[in-house]
């Protein structure tokens, strides 16, 4: 099966679940710090409009008008999509939520973009996310694979074996890190998890990277 076929299905019921959670928030909830750092929740939400509305000459236009800056390409497209009442940027979210483009990159990153941003918002406002365990487990395998300068989390989990603790599935070698595959991925993508949602050899290794990274 092609990979486009299992991927964008959730992609686009992710967004329509965002957008469903986010439908009664109140203007202080809307600015809410996010996981992000800097970005509060309308913040967020903006952004994963801006991504869902980029293709592939849209990211390389993007990328020269911010002198190749990602990270200022992101602030710019932040600033392009938020609208002044948050209300209406998760509209125009939902209005996005089957469009199927995607900047040059491996297609599992459109499942990080929709599960790790999802929980950049719903974790701050003490909103419970569902996301397909497979789904969760793909994209805890791309992110394993790339870099920390290509947006992945590979050295955070240098030397250690991460184990899902529903499936029994593994990734890497080392000190057993063991967690829900949710709260891996989190942590690989540089979010702040509790230490005390891991165990195992590994896991008190595991949560110094984190926290030295965040200090």
């Amino acid at each position: 099966m092609r990979k486009s076929m299992t991927v964008w299905p959730v992609v686009h019921e992710e967004r329509r679940r965002l957008v469903a959670d986010l439908a009664e928030l109140t203007d202080a909830q809307w600015a809410t710090p996010s996981l992000c750092p800097g970005w509060d929740v309308h913040d967020v939400v903006a952004h994963l409009m801006d991504t869902a509305r980029t293709g592939r000459l849209g990211f390389v236009r993007a990328l020269v008008e911010a002198r190749m800056d990602f990270d200022r390409a992101n602030e710019n497209g932040i600033a392009r999509e938020k609208r002044p009442d948050p209300r209406e940027t998760l509209g125009a979210l939902r209005d996005a939520a089957e469009l199927t483009l995607t900047p040059p990159a491996n297609l599992a990153t459109r499942l990080v973009e929709a599960i790790v941003h999802g929980e950049d918002i719903r974790r701050p406002l003490g909103l419970a996310g569902q996301y397909p365990d497979a789904a969760v487990r793909d994209a805890l395998a791309y992110q394993l694979r790339t870099t920390v300068s290509f947006g992945g989390g590979r050295e955070r989990a240098a030397g250690l074996r991460l184990v899902d603790r529903r499936s029994g599935n593994a990734w890497g070698d080392g000190a057993v890190v063991e967690g829900e595959a949710i709260d891996l991925l989190l942590a690989v993508s540089g979010r702040p998890v509790d230490p005390g949602r891991f165990s195992g050899d590994g896991a008190a290794r595991f949560a110094g990277t984190l926290v030295s990274e965040q200090l």
